[in-house]
């Protein structure tokens, strides 16, 4: 098994065509072909279905397919670690929740910047999910995130507390038909189960979201009312654009650091960290 092996069975995958794939590898179909043989051989397997509309994934190739996206992550990421510029001596990779990559990012990259200069930084935005997957993988050395899972190997702290507040367009009572035009934005497990125990009468919402910025968005031309960030709203409110229900809860949401209980280069993981948690505490004082 070789990394043109990987390359070539990924692109079919993606294209679902094994000459699209041979023109996109810029090579010809014939070796397409021959390397997807090899593979095959090589696991025991058929990993792709052929006809004439094109060549789809088996539930084999489905099965590699998790695997071989990582290992050709891993060999991304060692070519990046061996060919590194003079004056850069490790190679750090940090994923971020979306919702979170504003409010933490920007001021982390500077922050690493000035004290460890000699250290490159890879950052993503992306999902909880996926983000431990890569960490589990080694291919992330730390993850911000709302939902982590109990891995072995790897570490979870509590990086901040989110305060979410109920919020409206109209100055009114919670009791006072509020759930009319009520958008619920899906924050996560932890969100819905302390969202039905403080309105377990409450009937299914009309419109569910699953990114708060396109449900404050909607409230703001639509009117309507939501749960959001206190932060996020705090300025709309001081504006008189959204008003805090009175009485109605206030829900927090934490956020987390994930990272490897054994890192293989300690110290820019721990300058990282240490980053992290100084701009974390600077953001709950906001």
């Amino acid at each position: 098994m070789n990394i043109d092996q990987i390359r070539s069975f990924l692109e079919i995958a993606a294209t679902g065509n094994f000459n699209r794939a041979a023109e996109n590898l810029n090579v010809t179909q014939s070796t397409v072909s021959a390397r997807i043989k090899a593979l095959e051989d090589q696991l025991g397997q058929s990993l792709f279905t052929r006809n004439h509309a094109g060549a789809s994934l088996t539930a084999a190739g489905q099965q590699f397919r998790r695997y071989a996206l990582n290992l050709h992550m891993l060999w991304q990421q060692a070519r990046q670690q061996v060919s590194l510029p003079e004056g850069i001596r490790a190679v750090l990779g940090l994923g971020a929740q979306v919702s979170l990559w504003q409010r933490l990012i920007p001021l982390w990259i500077p922050w690493m910047r000035e004290r460890a200069p000699e250290v490159a930084l890879r950052m993503e935005a992306d999902y909880s999910v996926s983000m431990m997957r890569q960490l589990a993988d080694g291919l992330l050395d730390v993850g911000v995130m709302y939902q982590p899972r109990q891995t072995p190997g790897l570490q979870i702290e509590t990086l901040l507390e989110e305060q979410l507040v109920l919020v409206s367009t109209e100055k009114r009572p919670v009791t006072a038909g509020w759930q009319q035009d009520y958008v619920f934005v899906d924050w996560g497990d932890d969100f819905r189960a302390r969202h039905s125990a403080a309105f377990p009468e409450m009937e299914t919402p009309t419109i569910s979201v699953g990114l708060g910025e396109v449900g404050l968005q909607y409230i703001l031309r639509n009117g309507g009312s939501g749960y959001f960030p206190l932060r996020v709203v705090r300025p709309l409110l001081r504006e008189k654009k959204l008003f805090r229900l009175p009485k109605a809860p206030t829900i927090s949401r934490p956020a987390y650091l994930v990272y490897p209980a054994d890192a293989v280069d300690e110290e820019p993981l721990s300058l990282a960290l240490a980053g992290l948690r100084h701009i974390a505490s600077l953001e709950s004082d906001k």
